[in-house]
């Protein structure tokens, strides 16, 4: 007696290790990362390929995995349940079920399910060939299997393999990026700059172009002396140049031109003709995305483009170094002037100009402040407020408070930014 009760728990032991494998097998098969296994396949590892192409079709490998678990299950339920029935009668009704419960759930289920987890890809690379045997063993049942499901289903109105999701890829590599920065996987210059060039294919030129009110032009028809001296003063390689009126640009004057006409007319600034070495200037719409204007920057290799809007006024301008910046981060050199666009104070608050735009403060100080219907600070406060504020008003909204520190007539010219420490879920808007 003692001998067949021996014999019976080694079987089940048995039977729960198959059903540990299986349940790990399922784990890992969905865990595992599908970058990792296409990158490892594309390398030559075969089993990535065998992981790979289970991912393809993920209802045969999980129903195969699920066809298999079930199966060793019962089986181990049912020795387990005839043994004990022999040798305690109807109270092994009771052991067995204490017995093949515990096992099952404790080795069959929760501790390879916790190791799969914990290492996906790795027991996923593991268990591939023992897997693909599996698979093919089961595929006449899981075939059958899969046409019920699917025609039962059918009569309830859903199609398998028609669902939508409910994020798209970028999204995807989005909140991956995110989640990884928070786990401290991503620093966050490399959080900034994966998500910058993510971004480019959402935001239109206008999102941080140069506004018009802000760009640095020339009077075409000013003298040469002063023209010269006007470039010279300038930390930009490329200025437009209008006749008449500012938004009349007539073209655009390169630094290297203008000084390759000066050597070339011996420095006799009165012989040089401005429409000669300026370049005929480039206008583009304002909702141009910022991937299609990187693509038309390499495609015509230009780096200087004009912003018009719908009726041809000018706007503003972007240049290729303004979209890098939204990727690799702000690029300064030895001639660049550094404007006090946001200065910290020993508060914790943040002075800023009212032109600064929104997605350089988040960048700056990773903040979260929302850029939809806004582009610079003082026109995400003047849409939360639906009115103009006045000098000295408060708002407090998106878990920060605002305080109008600097007006010229309409414009607001600059804030203080204070970030409170709760920060509401949704952000209620108050003033004063």
């Amino acid at each position: 007696m003692s001998l067949e009760l021996g014999l019976t728990l080694a079987v089940v032991i048995a039977l729960v290790v198959v059903s540990a494998f299986f349940s790990g097998s399922e784990t890992a098969i969905t865990a595992a990362s599908r970058a990792s296994m296409h990158k490892l396949a594309e390398d030559g590892n075969r089993r990535a390929r065998l992981v790979r192409r289970f991912m393809e079709k993920p209802e045969q490998v999980i129903g195969a995995l699920l066809l298999g678990n079930n199966a060793v299950n019962i089986l181990s339920s049912a020795i387990a349940t005839s043994a004990l029935l022999s040798i305690f009668g109807r109270a092994g009704i009771a052991y067995a079920t204490i017995l093949v419960t515990t096992l099952v759930l404790i080795f069959g289920e929760v501790m390879p399910k916790t190791y799969a987890i914990a290492n996906p890809d790795r027991v996923a690379l593991a268990v591939a060939p023992a897997l693909r045997f599996f698979i093919i063993l089961f595929s006449p049942v899981t075939l059958a299997v899969q046409f019920i499901v699917k025609r039962t289903l059918l009569l309830f109105g859903v199609r398998v393999g028609e669902t939508i999701g409910i994020v798209t890829a970028h999204d995807e590599l989005r909140g991956a990026i995110d989640l990884h920065h928070r786990e401290g996987g991503v620093i966050k210059d490399d959080r900034d700059m994966l998500g910058g060039i993510l971004d480019l294919r959402e935001l239109e030129v206008t999102n941080i172009m140069v506004h018009r009110k802000r760009m640095e032009m020339i009077d075409a028809d000013l003298p040469m002396t002063e023209i010269v001296s006007l470039v010279l003063s300038s930390p930009h390689t490329r200025l437009p140049l209008w006749r008449e009126e500012p938004d009349n640009i007539v073209g655009i004057l390169h630094v290297k031109d203008l000084l390759r006409a000066i050597a070339g007319a011996g420095w006799n600034l009165d012989t040089i003709s401005l429409k000669t070495i300026s370049n005929k200037p480039w206008f583009i719409p304002e909702y141009t995305s910022l991937q299609d204007q990187l693509n038309a920057f390499l495609r015509r290799k230009a780096h200087f483009a004009l912003v018009v809007d719908e009726y041809g006024a000018l706007m503003g301008l972007i240049t290729l170094e303004d979209i890098l910046e939204e990727i690799v981060g702000n690029i300064t050199d030895e001639h660049d002037i550094d404007l006090p666009g946001a200065r910290p104070q020993a508060d914790g608050s943040v002075i800023v100009d009212g032109s600064v735009p929104i997605r350089d403060i988040n960048r700056t100080f990773d903040w979260q402040l929302p850029d939809d219907e806004a582009v610079t600070i003082a026109g995400l406060v003047i849409h939360e407020a639906q009115a103009i504020p006045e000098l000295g008003q408060t708002f407090t909204f998106y878990g920060y408070r605002f305080t109008i520190a600097g007006k010229k007539i309409n414009q607001i010219t600059s804030l203080r930014i204070m970030p409170l420490k709760a920060r509401p879920a949704s952000p209620p808007l108050t003033g004063r």
